[in-house]
């Protein structure tokens, strides 16, 4: 398998053909060596790593609704406020549910009376036991609706479960709310600080809760900061098909703020089900997979030899090969240029105007 060398390297190998290719005399000079770029073969137990970008947040960010419908009459929150637990953060307008506690309560004071009335007369033989039970039936449903009007009652004032910050006001007073319609999102400033990470779940899968992690975010320059993984995922998105991990930060600075973008470094395992024994190469080193077995060109005492190895199937972008020792070069970029036993210069990319 190769792969179309990028415009710099290409110039090159292209020079090098055409003066291979020109006339030849006793007099000319051995043609110059073909260049190409190399990558060290990795050994089998060699760390890789897994890269990815999400958002920080506070382990507990809270998103505060009503529980029934209403108008709002009274919000007292702005993002960016301190807030306390048990702080009124708004209210919506308590007529409807008041109207409703007091026909509960109506019910159930009339239901009680019946029953009572039909208690008497049962003891002198007027009504059925029938009677009374549904009599008592019907004492236990108003008493269960009183107590949910009541109950509904409390959730006309929304309060803040913990202390903390608000991150978001959604809603305005003077505007309907529905049931379960968020008005504002809180965080609690003691929980930790996270770096949730939308991972391929091949790349989810080589990592453990408890593996270290590098964290830098764009506002605090180019300080790294230390991670731990403290959960992996355990069903992928089924829109993007990503895991989230998690990630907690160390002693993070007081400037990090909920909602922004961090990246991460974390060393990992091999994948599920992959041999140690094979070591990773860049996949645009392998030619002519096929099965278990495959070629590459490694670059022996300045020369090209086409070298059998064995071939473990693709990861990500490397190549899962054996047969090589390790730290040998193999060549990447040029491999389609070359022959066995021909002369090769490797050649920096990072001097090629990459």
């Amino acid at each position: 398998m190769w792969r179309t060398p990028l415009p710099p390297l290409a110039a090159l190998l292209l020079a090098a053909t055409l003066s291979a290719c020109g006339g030849k005399t006793e007099t000319d000079a051995p043609a110059p060596p073909t260049p190409v770029e190399a990558a060290r073969v990795a050994a089998p137990d060699a760390a890789g790593a897994v890269t990815g970008a999400g958002a920080l947040e506070r382990r507990r960010e809270m998103a505060l609704s009503f529980r029934i419908p209403g108008v709002l009459t009274t919000m007292k929150i702005e993002a960016g406020d301190s807030v306390r637990a048990g702080q009124l953060i708004a209210a919506i307008d308590p007529a409807g549910v008041d109207a409703r506690q007091q026909q509960t309560q109506a019910d159930l004071e009339r239901v009680r009376r019946d029953l009572e009335r039909d208690k008497v007369l049962f003891e002198k033989g007027y009504v059925s036991r029938q009677r009374i039970d549904d009599r008592t039936s019907a004492l236990k449903a108003a008493q269960a609706a009183y107590d949910a009007a009541h109950f509904d009652r409390r959730w006309a004032n929304l309060v803040s479960p913990v202390s903390g910050v608000v991150l978001e006001r959604r809603a305005q007073a003077g505007e309907v709310v529905g049931a379960g319609q968020v008005v504002a999102r809180v965080a609690d400033l003691t929980s930790p600080l996270v770096l949730r990470l939308p991972l391929a779940a091949r790349d989810a899968a080589r990592i453990r809760v408890g593996d270290p992690a590098t964290v830098k975010v764009d506002e605090i320059g180019e300080t790294a900061l230390n991670g731990r993984v403290t959960r992996v995922g355990e069903a992928a998105d089924a829109r993007t098909g990503a895991v989230l991990v998690e990630i907690e930060l160390s002693a993070p600075p007081s400037t990090l703020r909920s909602g922004q973008v961090a990246h991460a470094t974390l060393n990992v395992r091999a994948a599920p089900g992959v041999t140690t024994t094979y070591a990773r190469v860049p996949a645009e080193a392998v030619l002519e997979a096929n099965g278990q077995r495959a070629f590459v060109f490694r670059v022996d005492g300045g020369k090209a030899r086409r070298t059998a190895v064995g071939f473990g199937g693709f990861d990500g972008d490397d190549a899962l090969v054996s047969g090589l020792p390790n730290g040998a070069q193999v060549i990447t970029a040029g491999a389609g240029f070359v022959s066995d036993g021909e002369a090769v210069a490797v050649v920096d990319p990072t001097r090629l105007g990459r």
